[in-house]
C-alpha cells in the first residue's frame, strides 16, 4: 500500500463520522422544519380557543415521528414545538417563553413515553399490524402519552401565571375545580389528537409502496380511484353533518337541518369500506379527515344540537379511528391466514405430489431391486398372511409363478403336519409382536419336494404404528445345510476316533496273540476235562475261569470299539430272556427284587445271542451297584413303533424295546450324556473298568439298533435298548439249517495257522467233534497239499500267518481252484477281517467246542445251498 492511499484510509472514518453528523443534523432540521408547520397550522385553527380544545393533534404528531425516526428526532420535535407557540404569539415576555418550553417539554415526553411503551410492549411501529397491537395503542395514548404531556403543560400554564404575578399558588391551588376540568380538557385533548393523527402517520410513513409490474398496473390505478373515492366520501359526509355552512345554503340541503347529527353516522360507510378493502391508511386518513372537520366546526360555533360536546367529539375520534384500525387488522389477520392457509395448502399438495411421486419411484426401484435379486426368495404379505407381491428369486426357488400364488396364504410353503400344528399362524403373530421373526426349516416346493431354507419374516407398519403388511425373505440353505451335517458328522467321528485311538491301537495289538494264549488255555482245559482225572477238576475249573474272563474282556474291548465280529442269528427274545433269568437274578444281590416282565407275541430279532447276554449282564451289575441298599430292577420287553429317526429302507418291521429300569440313585443330568463313554465310571477305583455300557452302546449300533437312558435323580435309571426285528420267514429258515455233524463220516479238516500250539488245540477240537484233522503251517503249505489232490471237506485256517498270503487269500484262492470246498476263517485280531468278502464267514477267537460246532453247521449249510 501507497502513502498516498493510506493516508486516504486513514481520513476514512472522520468523514464517515462527518458526514453521518451531517446527515442526523439535516434530518432534525427537517423533522423540526415540519413539526413546526404543523403546530403552527394547528394554532391557528379556532379550535384552539381559550373556551376549549376538542383535539390537539400536535402530540400525535410528536408520537407519529418518533416511532418513524427514533428517540434521536426528540430534540428536533421540542425545537419545532417550542418555536411554533412562540412565533403564534403577538407578546413575547417570560410567561410566554416559560409557557411554550413547558408545553413543548410535555409534547416532546408524553412523545417519548408512549413510544418507549409501545417498542417494548407492542413492536413500535408495527402496533397496527393487529387488534390487540391497536388495543395496546390506544391504552398508550390514553396512558403515558396524555397524561405526561397534558400534566406538564398545565404545569407551565401555572407556571407562567406566578412568573406574570397574575396570581399567587395559593390563589391558583384553592381554585383547584377549575384546575382540574382544565387537566381533563387537555388531556383528553391530547388522548384524542394521538389517536387521530398518529395512525396516519405512523401507517402512511412505515407501509411501503407495492412494487408492481405491468400486470397490475390497472389494478393498482383502480385502488388509487377507491382510495379518492373513500377520502372524499369522508370529508362530504364530515361537512353534511358539521359545517357551520350547510343551513346557509339553502334548499335541500336546509331540510337537512334537524338530522345533521344522524348523517354523521353515514361516515362508517367509507370507513369500513376502507377497512374491509383492508387498507389502514385509507381508513385512518378518512377518520382524520372527518374528525377534523368535525373538529373545526366545533371550534366555529356549528352543531349547536350537539352542544359542542367535548366527549362527543372524543367519542366520534375513538369510534370513527380505531374501530376501522381494529376492523382492517383482523381482515388482514384473516386474510394472512387464508393466505397461509392456501400457502400451505399448495406446499402439502406438492408434498402430496413429490410424495407421490418419490413413491412411485420407490416401487419401481424397489421392483427392479427385487426382479434384480435371484438367490433370495423376496415376497410382501399383507397383514393376514396372503401373498401380495413375488419376485424372480422366489419363482426359482419355490416353483410358483406370480399369478399362480398372488393372494394365496404362505403357508402353502409349510408341511402339512406344520400347517395342522398351526406353525403358520404362530409364526405371523411371533412377527406382529416382535416386530420380527426368523425362520429356519423346511418347507415345501410346488413340485412337492421339501428344502431346507432359511430367513426372516419382518412387520411393515406406517408412521402411526398401524401394520400395514410384512415381507418374508428366505433363503435354500439345503446345500448349505447338508455340508454343515457332514461336517458335524465328520467331526463327530473324528472326535470318537480320537477318544477311542488308544483302546482301539491297544485291542488291535493285543487281540490276536491274548486270544491265541486263551485257546490254548481253553483248549487244553477242555481236553483236561475229557481225561477226567480226578486230580485235575479244580485246577480245569480255574483254568476255564480265567479263559471266559479273558474272553469276556476281549469281547467288551472290541465291541465298544466296533471291531467285533459279530455271528448273528434269529433269536426269540422271550425264550432267551427267561432262560437268563437264573444268570441274571446271581448278578444281583438279595436284597434286589427282579421283576420280568414281556410282552406276548414279541416279535423275532436278529443279533448275536451272546454279546445281547452279555450286554443284558453288563447292565444289571450297574443296577446291582446302584442300589446298595437293595431295590427293584426290572426287565420289559415289548414291541414299540418308533420314529422315522429309528427306520431304515432295511428294516420296515418295526423294533423290539428291552428296558431295564432300577430304583436307585439315579444319575445326574450332566453325567448321563457320558455313561456310554469307555473308561467313564462313578464307582470307586478297582470296582469298575468303564467298559460295560460301552459294550452295551457298541453291540446296539452293531445289531442296528440303537440305546438310550432316562434317570432322575433319587428315583432311578431306565436304559432302553431297541433291536430290529425280523421276518418270521428268516427264523424259520434259520430254524432249518442245522446239520447234525454226526451225519459225517469222518470228514477231513485241513488246519492251517501260523502257531502250532494254536493249531494242535484246534485240531482236539475237530477231533472231539467227529472230524480227522490235517495241520499246516502256511498258505502255501495248504495250496499245495491240496494241488497234490489230498482229499479235504473243509478247509479252517488263520487269517494272520507270515507269507505272501494270508488267511483271505487263501480262502480266495481255494474258492477259485475248489468252488465246491467250504472254507471258514479265525482270527482274534479284528481288523483283518475287515478284508474278507461278506460271504465269508469268519469266527473269532477264542472258541469252544459248541460255537464251532454251530459254526461248521452254518458254513455247511451254504455250501449245499450254492
Amino acid at each position: 500500500m501507497t502513502r498516498a492511499g493510506t493516508g486516504e484510509a486513514q481520513h476514512l472514518p472522520p468523514l464517515r463520522a462527518v458526514l453521518g453528523a451531517a446527515t442526523f443534523a439535516i434530518e432534525l432540521v427537517i423533522v423540526a422544519v415540519v413539526y413546526f408547520g404543523l403546530t403552527e397550522a394547528a394554532l391557528l385553527l379556532p379550535v384552539l380557543n381559550p373556551a376549549a380544545t376538542p383535539l390537539w393533534p400536535a402530540t400525535g404528531v410528536a408520537l407519529g415521528i418518533i416511532l418513524l425516526r427514533g428517540h434521536r428526532v426528540a430534540p428536533a420535535i421540542f425545537v419545532g414545538c417550542f418555536v411554533a407557540h412562540v412565533v403564534a404569539s403577538s407578546i413575547i415576555d417570560l410567561r410566554l417563553i416559560v409557557e411554550a418550553a413547558t408545553i413543548a417539554l410535555g409534547t416532546t415526553l408524553g412523545a417519548l413515553a408512549g413510544a418507549w411503551l409501545l417498542d417494548r410492549w407492542s413492536h413500535g411501529r408495527k402496533t397496527f399490524a393487529s387488534p390487540r397491537g391497536i388495543g395496546r395503542f390506544a391504552l398508550a395514548c390514553f396512558g403515558p402519552v396524555a397524561v405526561v404531556s397534558s400534566a406538564v403543560a398545565m404545569a407551565g400554564m401555572l407556571a407562567g401565571k406566578i412568573v406574570a404575578a397574575e396570581s399567587s399558588l395559593a390563589d391558583t391551588l384553592a381554585n383547584w375545580p377549575a384546575l382540574l376540568s382544565s387537566y381533563d380538557t387537555w388531556w383528553l385533548a391530547d388522548a384524542g389528537g394521538s389517536l387521530v393523527v398518529t395512525p396516519v402517520i405512523v401507517l402512511w410513513g412505515s407501509t411501503p409502496a407495492p412494487v408492481l409490474g405491468k400486470a397490475a398496473k390497472s389494478s393498482s390505478e383502480w385502488g388509487a380511484l377507491e382510495t379518492i373515492g373513500i377520502l372524499l366520501a369522508a370529508a362530504a359526509i364530515g361537512i353534511l353533518a358539521f359545517s357551520p355552512l350547510t343551513p346557509v345554503l339553502g334548499g335541500a340541503l336546509e331540510a337537512l337541518t334537524p338530522y345533521r347529527g344522524l348523517i354523521g353516522f353515514l361516515v362508517v360507510a367509507p370507513l369500513m369500506a376502507a377497512a374491509l378493502r383492508p387498507n389502514q391508511r385509507d381508513a385512518a386518513t378518512a377518520a382524520l379527515i372527518f374528525c377534523g372537520i368535525a373538529g373545526v366546526s366545533a371550534g366555529l360555533g356549528a352543531a349547536a344540537d350537539l352542544n359542542n360536546s367535548l366527549l362527543f367529539l372524543l367519542a366520534l375520534a375513538i369510534a370513527t379511528s380505531l374501530a376501522p384500525l381494529v376492523l382492517a387488522a383482523a381482515v388482514m389477520a384473516h386474510r394472512d391466514i387464508q393466505t397461509r392457509m392456501l400457502a400451505a395448502q399448495e406446499q402439502l399438495q406438492r408434498r402430496v405430489e413429490q410424495s407421490q411421486l418419490a413413491l412411485k419411484n420407490a416401487k419401481r426401484h424397489f421392483q427392479i431391486f427385487m426382479e434384480g435379486v435371484t438367490d433370495y426368495a423376496i415376497f410382501l404379505l399383507d397383514s393376514s398372511g396372503r401373498v401380495a407381491s413375488w419376485n424372480s428369486g422366489a419363482q426359482n426357488i419355490i416353483g410358483y409363478k406370480a399369478d399362480e400364488v398372488i393372494g394365496k396364504h404362505f403357508g402353502i410353503f409349510y408341511r402339512p403336519d406344520e400347517r395342522r400344528a398351526g406353525e403358520p399362524k404362530r409364526a405371523l403373530a411371533a412377527a406382529v409382536r416382535n416386530g420380527k421373526y426368523e425362520v429356519e426349516g423346511w418347507r415345501i416346493r410346488k413340485n412337492g419336494t421339501p428344502f431346507f431354507m432359511t430367513g426372516a419374516l419382518t412387520a411393515i407398519r406406517d408412521e402411526d404404528g398401524s401394520l400395514i403388511g410384512l415381507a418374508n425373505i428366505i433363503r435354500d440353505a439345503t446345500e448349505r445345510r447338508d455340508t454343515q451335517e457332514k461336517l458335524v458328522e465328520a467331526r463327530e467321528q473324528l472326535a470318537t476316533a480320537q477318544k477311542m485311538e488308544a483302546i482301539g491301537k491297544l485291542t488291535g495289538g493285543i487281540a490276536h496273540d491274548f486270544n491265541n494264549l486263551l485257546m490254548i488255555i481253553g483248549g487244553n482245559a477242555q481236553t483236561f476235562k475229557r481225561l477226567l482225572d480226578p486230580k485235575l477238576p479244580r485246577a480245569i475249573e480255574a483254568i476255564q475261569t480265567a479263559a471266559k474272563r479273558g474272553e469276556s474282556l476281549t469281547r467288551q474291548l472290541l465291541t465298544f470299539s466296533r471291531r467285533q465280529q459279530l455271528s448273528p442269528t434269529v433269536v426269540d427274545l422271550s425264550t432267551s430272556i427267561r432262560n437268563m433269568r437264573t444268570m441274571l437274578e446271581s448278578s444281583l444281590r438279595g436284597n434286589i427284587v427282579y421283576d420280568e416282565n414281556i410282552a406276548h407275541g414279541i416279535w423275532p430279532t436278529k443279533v448275536d445271542l451272546a454279546e445281547l447276554e452279555l450286554a443284558i449282564v453288563n447292565i444289571a451289575v450297574n443296577a446291582r451297584d446302584a442300589m446298595p441298599n437293595g431295590g427293584t430292577f426290572t426287565l420289559t420287553a415289548g414291541n414299540v413303533e418308533t420314529d422315522e429317526s429309528l427306520r431304515d429302507d432295511e428294516n420296515n418291521q418295526g423294533y423290539v424295546a428291552i428296558s431295564f429300569s432300577d430304583s436307585g440313585m439315579g444319575i445326574p443330568p450332566n453325567l448321563l450324556s457320558k455313561i456310554f463313554d469307555p473308561f467313564f465310571t462313578t464307582k470307586e477305583v478297582g470296582k469298575g473298568t468303564g467298559l460295560g455300557l460301552s459294550q452295551v452302546y457298541g453291540f446296539a449300533h452293531q445289531a442296528g439298533g440303537t440305546v438310550t437312558a432316562d434317570s432322575t435323580v433319587g428315583e432311578g435309571t431306565t436304559i432302553t435298548i431297541y433291536l430290529p426285528s425280523c421276518s418270521d420267514e428268516a427264523g424259520a429258515a434259520e430254524e432249518a439249517a442245522v446239520i447234525d455233524t454226526q451225519r459225517l463220516q469222518r470228514p477231513m479238516v485241513l488246519v492251517v495257522d501260523d502257531s502250532a500250539e494254536v493249531a494242535e488245540v484246534t485240531s482236539s477240537l475237530f477231533e472231539h467233534l467227529g472230524y480227522d484233522t490235517v495241520y499246516r503251517d502256511s498258505a502255501e503249505a495248504a495250496l499245495k497239499l491240496l494241488s497234490e489232490g489230498a482229499k479235504i471237506d473243509l478247509v479252517f485256517s488263520d487269517i494272520v500267518m507270515p507269507g505272501t498270503i494270508d488267511g483271505v487269500g487263501l480262502a480266495a484262492e481255494v474258492r477259485a481252484r475248489y468252488p465246491h470246498l467250504p472254507v471258514i476263517l479265525t482270527t482274534g485280531y479284528s481288523d483283518a477281517a475287515q478284508a474278507a468278502p461278506p460271504d465269508l464267514k469268519i469266527l473269532r477267537k477264542p472258541f469252544d467246542s459248541d460255537m464251532l460246532r454251530g459254526f461248521i453247521q452254518d458254513t455247511m449249510e451254504m455250501s449245499l445251498a450254492s
